[in-house]
């Protein structure tokens, strides 16, 4: 195929006009016209392209891109080009129009920077992998957030923006997991159990006695991970040879690391002989090793050892009073809570099968309470007695302790609407690339109304709730007819008659003939997400909220596992997901007054709620997994620019993230001109349009019993 020509300055110039908007903005796009004429036609196109991208964020910033890109002598890459105009528009996204404009105008130190935009593992991208990695292995559930080194004051895990040390991307990543794994043994095996800021002040240089002291503990803890995660741990040693590290101990310390390598070593080890290695050269740090920060650390232990054993105390009381509920007796002597240590050595400690016995007898924890005796065995290094004596009628004021969640209605009324939020990513078709951190999301209880609307729906729709109990009840571990199989019950007749004409002219005959009965076992996880924008208000919130109450009756008796959530919200920085009904929240009271409180709200943003349910069916495990939608009209919200296209395409690629997790997505609207717009959002055949709003109550439960079988 020829090159196609270059572009004239009479064919560029207008095209700059238009983006631009130069009959409002002003802005004189001639030079810059006959700069980009010079240009071969592939170089053209993809800086046009780039600068009608920029214009759909801001028009200056693309204006002032284009002007540095002519006026560059030498042209950074294509790739480099792409992530200096991407950062450039999340940096207007975050900081507005200033910032942005700094990063364009400073793009030779971005090119300089690039190898860390390039290779490096930015936390952004990687932190739910890893937070994933740390959560499965055994010891505290740890947090992981954005730091300015790599350290931990025991509960998080803090790692710095991009980690760049090496060549490649792979390996950078594979050095952010080495930190992570590195912190949590800190955590698991031990180093913060001795009170560090008073055993490292008995040295004339503290600071020197710190490093010392982290030296100690890295020979200790590489030999406790090599231990417990031997492949990691020979991934570990491979990027300290890439980068140099010294992999053996510092001259004199053989003998040291010998005894810091037994199973039985503690970190009262290392203090000790930090005595005799303190006037000692001080050696290399591992490329993972990070910092210790014992202050931090100090403040962090001291608030959770006292809040969890306050809370131990009082969920033993609450689990005692709940014995003596069920048994109608009261104790006549009080409760002897121990743990049974079936290991001396803690490292060998499944920590996540702690038993604990109640009068000599094994009893399964209550809920909750098998973590905190995880967490304080790794601060104590033992269950202390006293953590195990229930707490008294009125001991304590739970409210100080218990993790406090702010109301999300306050915090909307203030101006830090962030505080404590979820944040979403957000596709801008436009851009043709997400907006980062651009939707702000809380999630929030609907208030429960206890009024007669469910009683009211059962009596109204009780003939039809009892015949839809019965197809439902049919469903559950139905019979399926498995055709051309090997071996079966009786013969396949299709089958046969393909098999014997195939066999009549000359072919090779098929030896599946025949078909058995299979049972069966269902698997599935659903969760319902319910419009609840302004324009449902009337009849539509009416026949949603009978739709929930009818599913939910007839589900309880199919036995799958759902959730019901409402989504609603106006701009992007106040998007609310309703909890109705959790997916491992019995059917009660509660959540029946929960679905009869659904009100309409304000609009119809959709793509961060379907990406949060997204997450939720994730941690869900399940063999069908399916996203319903019950709405009444398309993507929708105030002002920020969602109408049209925008708001389309954010729902059709939040819907496509859903499917690549496995997830099946499908929408019951009552949207007569949906026909126009849902085959683009959910394919040709996973949406349904209901042409009578009445019609809703009737035709929901038949159509998830369609969709399930």
């Amino acid at each position: 195929m020829a090159d196609l020509p270059r572009l004239t300055v009479e064919q560029i110039q207008p095209a700059l006009e238009q983006w631009l908007e130069v009959e409002f903005s002003f802005l004189h796009v001639d030079t810059l016209a006959s700069a980009l004429a010079v240009l071969p036609r592939e170089e053209q196109d993809f800086l046009l392209n780039w600068v009608k991208r920029i214009t759909t964020t801001n028009i200056e910033i693309a204006y002032q891109f284009a002007k540095r890109i002519v006026e560059m002598p030498a042209h950074m890459d294509r790739r480099v080009i792409e992530a200096w105009a991407l950062h450039a528009m999340d940096t207007y996204d975050r900081a507005g129009l200033r910032p942005a404009l700094l990063v364009i105008n400073n793009a030779t130190n971005f090119a300089h920077l690039n190898h860390e935009r390039a290779v490096g593992a930015a936390f952004d991208d990687i932190s739910g992998i890893l937070l994933a990695f740390v959560r499965g292995l055994s010891g505290r559930q740890l947090k992981l957030a954005q730091g300015d080194a790599v350290y931990t004051d025991s509960e998080t895990l803090y790692l710095p923006p991009v980690v760049a040390q090496l060549q490649s991307t792979e390996d950078n990543f594979q050095l952010c997991k080495a930190m992570v794994a590195y912190m949590w043994a800190q955590t698991r095996f031990g180093t913060f159990r001795a009170n560090l800021s008073e055993a490292l002040s008995l040295y004339p240089d503290s600071e020197r006695a710190l490093k010392q002291f982290h030296a100690l503990e890295a020979i200790r803890l590489d030999a406790c991970i090599s231990r417990e995660l031997p492949g990691l741990f020979r991934e570990m040693q491979r990027l300290r040879n890439l980068l140099g590290d010294c992999l053996s101990p510092p001259a004199g310390w053989e003998k040291h690391a010998q005894a810091l390598s037994s199973p039985k070593a503690n970190v009262a080890d290392s203090l000790r002989l930090l005595a005799k290695i303190y006037s000692d050269a001080i050696p290399g740090t591992a490329c993972y090793q990070g910092e210790l920060r014992p202050e931090e650390v100090a403040i962090c232990m001291a608030a959770r050892m006292t809040r969890e054993k306050i809370l131990l105390r009082v969920k033993l009381a609450q689990f005692v009073e709940e014995i003596s509920k069920k048994t109608g007796q009261e104790r006549e002597a009080p409760p002897r809570f121990d743990v049974p240590q079936t290991e001396a050595d803690d490292e060998k400690n499944d920590l996540s099968q702690m038993a604990l016995t109640l009068d000599d007898m094994p009893i399964a924890p209550p809920d909750g309470v098998r973590q905190l005796l995880t967490s304080i065995q790794l601060d104590w290094g033992e269950i202390p007695p006293e953590h195990l004596s229930p707490a008294g009628d009125g001991e304590y004021d739970l409210s100080l302790y218990q993790e406090q969640t702010q109301d999300p209605d306050a915090v909307w009324q203030g101006t830090y609407h962030e505080e404590g939020a979820t944040f979403y990513s957000e596709w801008d078709c436009g851009r043709l690339h997400y907006r980062k951190n651009w939707c702000v999301m809380r999630e929030k209880d609907v208030f429960p109304v206890h009024d007669s609307f469910v009683s009211d729906v059962l009596q109204k729709h009780s003939g039809l709730i009892k015949h839809l109990r019965r197809v439902f009840e049919a469903m559950r571990d139905e019979n399926r007819v498995l055709k051309r199989q090997a071996q079966g019950d009786e013969v396949d007749i299709d089958a046969l008659v393909e098999a014997l004409a195939d066999a009549r002219d000359g072919s090779e005959m098929n030896d599946r003939l025949f078909q058995r009965m299979h049972r069966t076992e269902r698997n599935i996880a659903v969760i319902f997400m319910v419009d609840m924008s302004g324009s449902t208000k009337g009849w539509i919130n009416d026949a949603e909220r009978e739709s929930l109450v009818l599913l939910c009756e007839t589900l309880e008796t199919l036995g799958d596992r759902y959730a019901i959530y409402g989504f609603s919200g106006i701009t992007r920085k106040r998007c609310e997901l309703y909890r109705i009904k959790r997916i491992d929240e019995p059917y009660n009271d509660e959540v029946r007054a929960r679905i009869s409180g659904i009100r309409p709200q304000d609009y119809t943003r959709m793509g961060f709620a379907i990406r949060h349910l997204t997450h939720l069916l994730n941690e869900v495990e399940a063999r069908t997994k399916l996203l319903i939608t019950l709405s009444d009209g398309k993507p929708d919200d105030y002002f920020d620019g969602y109408r049209g296209e925008y708001g389309f395409e954010d729902t059709r690629k939040a819907l496509q993230e859903a499917q690549r997790c496995g997830i099946h997505p499908f929408c019951i609207t009552i949207d007569t001109e949906a026909r126009d717009y849902l085959p683009h959002l959910y394919g040709a055949v996973n949406y349904t349009v209901i042409d009578d709003v009445k019609k809703l109550p009737l035709k929901v439960a038949d159509i998830y019993r369609r969709l399930t079988t």
